[in-house]
This record gives C-alpha cells, structure tokens and sequence, in this order.
C-alpha cells in the first residue's frame, strides 16, 4: 500500500523532446489545447473566416425586404454558416493537407503544424484585406515597416481583415438595397398624389418587393454574389 503510494502518478503536463528535435506533448496537454481551441472557436470563425461578410449582407438583405423577423436569426445564421463552409472548403481542403494529415501521421510535430495550419488562413485572409486597412492597423500597432505579405503579424492582420469585410459587406448590402428602396419611393410618391396620406408605404410597397425578388431568383443572385465575392465568377 505504502509503495503503491509512493509512486509517481502519470505527468498531466509532459513535454517530451525526441533525439531530432522535435517535441511531443502529453495526451492530456493535447486535450487542454484541444478544450481551449474549442472555446475560441466561435470567435475564429467570426474574425478569421467568410462569416462576418456573409451574415451582414443577409442582415441588410433582411432589412430592406422589410421583413423584420422573416427568414429568422436561427435560419439566417445557418445559411451563413453553410455559406461560409462552402467558401473556406479550399482553405480547410490546405489546412488538412499540409498540417491536419501530416501530424496525425506523425510526420511533423505540433508546433509545425500550427505553422503550417496559418499559412493557408493568412492567404485567405490577406487576399480579402484593403492596403490602407493594413496600413492604418500597422501604423496603431506601432509596427515597423513591412516589406512582404509574410511579415504581416496577426494582430495587424486580423483587425484589418475584420474591418475589411465590413466596408465589403456595406457595399454589396447598398447595391442590394436601391432596388427596393426605388420601389418604396414610387409607392409613396404614388399614395401622396392619391391623397392616401393615412395608409403607410409599407404596407403596399411588401408585396411588390417580394415579387420582384422572386422573379429575379433573389436568393441564386444574393448566394452566388457573395460566393464570387470572395474567389471571383
């Protein structure tokens, strides 16, 4: 009993290095990574990925039908996040490839894996990032001058990327709202010189915008824009 006790448990916390350099961790400092990835997980996916594009342009999409709560927050955010699956499957297809499959052959360690992991993610997002965004974060950071895309730190990219995708998102929803909003304008001018000051635009301009999303297969056009928005037709 006493000499069971006295017996050193199994490491939690284990770094081993093996005679090539490499390092290798512990099963269970693999699952406290794995638990913190997953916590911050929501957040990547927002900051990192297609998401914020895509949900803000069905937001706007939302607004200017006039449809306040139709389709819901819960099939708007699935939309966005199959849409954004649908967008990063070039990215994820890299990550998998060059970082995901590798490891799990034990072919490199963990450290080069997550190297190899942000290579594909960084082309993504610095391929959809503004110049004067990255400039402007750059220049908050206090970093110094940078020569070449690699030398990007992510937290100057991120914020960069982020704010992007919002002037983006604001573009595209502006250019969906003006049809709309043209047919809001002729239903109020039309009820002003009938005299029907009581009756509200709203109410007759619906129907009509509806109708004219419909018939221009509103969804096909709003889903397939925002997919080339990101690799081109």
């Amino acid at each position: 009993m006493a000499a069971a006790a006295a017996e050193p448990a199994i490491p939690a916390l284990a770094v081993t290095t093996s005679g090539d350099g490499q390092q290798t961790w512990s099963l269970s400092l693999q699952l406290l990574l794995l638990m913190t990835v997953l916590s911050v997980l929501p957040a990547a996916l927002i900051m990192m990925t297609s998401f914020t594009r895509i949900v803000v342009v069905l937001a706007i999409l939302r607004q200017a039908l006039g449809t306040t709560t139709t389709p819901s927050n819960q099939i708007l955010l699935g939309l966005a996040l199959f849409l954004t699956l649908f967008v990063m499957t070039p990215v994820i297809d890299r990550v998998r490839d060059e970082a995901l499959s590798p490891y799990l052959e034990n072919k490199v360690g963990f450290t080069e894996a997550l190297q190899r992991a942000e290579s594909p993610v960084r082309r993504f997002m610095l391929s959809q990032t503004r110049e004067t965004d990255l400039a402007l974060f750059a220049e908050l950071a206090g970093a110094e001058a940078i020569e070449s895309a690699e030398q990007v730190p992510f937290r100057v990219l991120m914020p960069a990327f982020v704010t992007s995708e919002l002037k983006t998102a604001f573009q595209i929803g502006f250019l969906m709202f003006l049809p709309f909003l043209v047919i809001d304008l002729v239903v109020a001018s039309v009820l002003m010189s009938m005299g029907m000051m009581m009756l509200s635009p709203l109410v007759i301009s619906f129907p009509f915008k509806l109708l004219l999303f419909v018939l221009v297969d509103g969804w096909a056009l709003v889903v397939g824009t925002l997919a080339s928005s990101f690799y081109g037709p």
